[in-house]
């Protein structure tokens, strides 16, 4: 990254944490980071462990930034930015939002002459290991789409989606995923229980074997692939794989997806223009 870019955070909680500590891990000075936090604590932490400075006055912390990280939650988000709007016109190339649900002409209206590029990452940032998919209007040049995924990349793998609505079933397929696989895993170890296995011994094994399948699905072998490799024709996987389709386990995860796709097409209509008590 240019020694030049100046990058400014709204809101220093758990993914502008993990986007500075990915950051800084590539090499980006901490003098090239800034957080806008309201709250001492959040501050004082972010100076303590990263060397970065952070900040009660938002207007300060976005002053002279290259690229500026919308990572507020989406009830704060557009009246935030409604009152940065004229500092940020000033110096800033891009705004980049990680602000979940909300539409890219929902913050345009806040700062119309500001190229904008959505993400959306998941929990895994936390740990380096995240998937975060972007999307970037017409509007944004090729240099301002290379720095938002620089920034996301600093946390995990990225992908670019081609309509913004694709994030909306993103945000069901790997922003809500993580969840998915732990409930399974608990359903494991639960049942391993039932069984007559001791719960420690159970947990444990569920734990790692979530753990182990994540680190085989990194490779270049297909889902498919992975999984039939562990299936032999008659064996104990193959009962077990049986019996979950019998039950309908595919129609459940089709049916999870489409509800949690709904919920985040609702949920921008709640944040975004059609909720007018949040403009103002």
């Amino acid at each position: 990254m240019n020694p030049d870019t100046q990058i400014s955070f709204l809101g220093g909680g758990n993914m502008a944490r993990a986007l500075i500590q990915g950051l800084l891990r590539r090499g980006v000075a901490a003098a090239q980071l800034r957080v806008g936090e309201p709250l001492a604590a959040q501050r004082e932490l972010l100076q303590r462990e990263f060397g970065v400075a952070a900040l009660a006055d938002n207007q300060a912390a976005v002053r002279g930034a290259t690229l500026v990280v919308l990572a507020v939650k989406p009830q704060q988000a557009i009246e935030l930015l409604t009152g940065l709007c004229p500092s940020l016109g000033q110096s800033a190339t891009l705004l980049l939002s990680i602000a979940a649900g909300l539409r890219v002409d929902d913050l345009a209206t806040c700062c119309p002459s500001l190229p904008i590029v959505r993400a959306m990452p998941n929990r895994a940032a936390l740990v380096g290991t995240g998937a975060t998919a972007l999307y970037a209007p017409a509007g944004v040049d090729a240099a301002g789409r290379a720095l938002a995924e620089q920034v996301c990349a600093a946390a995990g793998s990225t992908v670019w989606v081609q309509r913004e609505s694709d994030l909306d079933i993103v945000t069901a397929l790997s922003g809500s995923g993580p969840a998915y696989f732990f409930l399974l895993a608990e359903h494991l170890a639960a049942a391993a229980v039932a069984q007559g296995l001791d719960a420690a011994t159970a947990g444990l094994l569920a734990k790692q074997t979530l753990r182990g399948a994540g680190a085989l699905a990194g490779g270049e072998t297909s889902l498919a692939t992975e999984r039939e490799a562990v299936t032999s024709k008659g064996g104990t996987t193959a009962a077990a794989l049986a019996a979950l389709q019998a039950g309908g386990f595919d129609r459940l995860v089709a049916a999870a997806l489409a509800a949690a796709t709904h919920r985040s097409t609702e949920l921008a209509a709640q944040f975004g223009r059609a909720d007018p008590t949040l403009k103002h």
